[in-house]
């Protein structure tokens, strides 16, 4: 489609600052919206947000209580062929939905169908879930407060069983095996499959006739193209070479749903005017308040955010604020909600590549309120090059391993840099956990560099680093240098894969005393010969090994999922 066929269409398109990417935008009296200052700034900022983030494009809706305001699409669709991204697209809103999911339960609760204490294997018996104190149930798990491992719902091993290792709301664990429960959950007191309900219970009540409730192949060619990293066995560097993703299926009610901008606008609608639509309440009013009430603290979305039934809340500059991400094999969304000033934000990337487009939502959203409130516009956002590390100077110097081994890391300004073979090596803030680089150098792919501070909370200086199994001491350091593990151990290490893109590859190493997933992830042996994964302190992930051959594991099970050894 050339520039002429889409202005004959009724879309308006725009040169954007990047050669060979577009801004498209519905052409539906822009010039008269009450945002329309705002839209310039925030043009600027996508584009200038794309390029940072090595994102081929980005789709927005931007929505008030009156129905959706601006509808647009900025950069690439095909990266080959240099096609811009079309607004009527489809996207991958990947974990949203579980925000559609909950609303379509709480429609049940409304009817007197579905008690949301009630023990959930009343409804389904078949749950293969094992709790630790009293009978889990849908609040447990829509609240993600069960304490149960996110693992596959239906493992290959029929004997199997997934087991909580805590009371229920004990604490929070993002758990997406819990929403694929509740979606059998939905079908099962609607008496349909969760595509009918999904469309007969939102969809048609909303007006979103272009959403796909599930995402099969044969909707592929309504979907945008869509990339994800080239390799998925390593750490992924931001400005890394993406791939073109092939079509996947997913009906699991923890992230099926792939909508438009549009479609995507009119649900932004329905939540800022808490559960009313034109055609009437989706949800009672007290089924919307359940909804987006803070039940658990949940500090994976930030140190001040609460989950409530499938939505993170939390405030943003003193308003209360609902929002959730979603990742998708090769898709990054992001949603927000501004209740008190009535403003809401889609936003969503056709890439995965570890992050989310929530700078991008946050900032529209703050632009919109200003526009509400005739407030001065903020500013742009600072750019955000993948190389920047504010504290680099924590991290420069010598670190001395084993055998005559060192690692020289040096910093200039906020830039950090390896020294290899005399030439500097740029190294970039990995996305997780805090302390982990990658290193742009391919001798260093399979893992991160991953830094460690001084003291028991880790709030000293940078004294150790560690890169695969090989560890590394600064001067500054006073601890033990020589560390016994069983035997038994190395027989664990190596690197494990499953082809399903959700799972992928791991790799076990044994560094400092520890098995260690991935060379960033510390396990510990537990008494029944798993060991959990310690990168939140009571986390019920976990890693077991089985089937040896010739002295080594053949498989590794991570939570219920089987990987063979590569």
């Amino acid at each position: 489609m050339n520039r002429r066929e889409l202005l004959e269409l009724g879309i308006n398109v725009a040169a954007t600052a990047t050669a060979g990417s577009f801004l498209l935008s519905e052409a539906r009296g822009e010039a008269a919206s009450r945002y329309a200052p705002a839209f310039a700034l925030l043009d600027r900022y996508v584009e200038q947000y794309l390029t940072d983030m090595n994102a081929p494009g980005l789709t927005l809706a931007l929505a008030d209580g009156g129905g959706v305001q601006r509808v647009c699409a900025y950069g690439l669709g095909d990266t080959a062929l240099r096609t811009p991204l079309d607004t009527d697209e489809l996207f991958h809103i990947g974990s949203i939905t579980k925000s559609f999911l909950s609303l379509c339960l709480l429609q049940l609760r409304d009817e007197g169908k579905l008690d949301l204490h009630r023990p959930i294997r009343q409804y389904l018996p078949w749950l293969r879930f094992d709790a630790a104190t009293r009978p889990l149930t849908a609040h447990d798990l829509l609240t993600h407060s069960a304490a149960l491992p996110d693992g596959p719902l239906f493992p290959a091993d029929p004997a199997f069983r997934h087991r909580a290792n805590a009371a229920p709301g004990t604490y929070f664990h993002y758990c997406s095996m819990g929403y694929e429960a509740l979606g059998h959950l939905l079908s099962e007191l609607d008496g349909r499959p969760l595509a009918a309900s999904f469309r007969a219970r939102l969809l048609e009540p909303l007006g979103m006739a272009a959403t796909e409730p599930v995402i099969t192949v044969d909707a592929f060619e309504h979907i945008a193209a869509s990339y994800q990293a080239a390799y998925n066995e390593r750490p992924f560097a931001r400005l890394g070479r993406l791939a073109r993703s092939l079509p996947i299926a997913m009906s699991a009610g923890s992230g099926c749903i792939a909508s438009t901008a549009r479609d995507m606008g009119a649900y932004l609608t329905m939540l800022i005017n808490r559960g009313a639509a034109p055609a009437g309440r989706v949800v009672s009013q007290a089924g919307f308040e359940l909804f987006a009430q803070a039940h658990m603290a949940a500090k994976e979305f930030g140190p001040d955010a609460s989950y409530g039934y499938g939505i993170a809340v939390d405030r943003i500059d003193g308003h209360k604020r609902l929002r959730h991400t979603g990742g998708m094999v090769s898709f990054a969304s992001a949603l927000e909600v501004d209740l008190d000033s009535g403003v809401g934000v889609f936003a969503s990337i056709n890439a995965m590549q570890g992050y989310r487009p929530r700078p991008v939502a946050e900032y529209a959203l703050r632009l919109m309120r200003a526009c509400r409130e005739g407030a001065v516009l903020p500013d742009v956002p600072a750019r955000d090059p993948s190389w920047r590390v504010p504290t680099a100077a924590d991290y420069a110097n010598r670190y001395e391993g084993t055998g005559g081994r060192s690692l020289t890391v040096i910093a200039e300004g906020d830039r950090l840099f390896l020294m290899h073979q005399a030439a500097r090596v740029p190294l970039e803030p990995a996305q997780e956990p805090d302390g982990a680089f990658v290193v742009l150098h391919p001798e260093f792919a399979h893992y991160a560099l991953l830094f460690s501070r001084a003291g028991a909370a880790g709030k000293g200086a940078v004294v150790e680093v560690g890169w695969g199994e090989d560890w590394y001491a600064a001067a500054g350091y006073s601890g033990p240098r020589e560390f016994k593990v069983p035997a038994e151990w190395q027989r664990y290490v190596g690197h494990y894969r499953n082809e399903d893109p959700w799972i992928g590859s791991n790799r076990i190493v044994v560094r400092r005393g520890k098995l260690w997933l991935n060379g960033v992830v510390p396990l510990e042996a537990a008494a029944d010969g798993r060991f959990y994964l310690r990168d939140e302190p009571a986390s019920p992930e976990w890693v077991g090994f089985s089937d040896f051959a010739g002295g080594r594991a053949m498989r590794m099970r991570l939570s219920g999922a089987d990987l063979a050894r590569v």
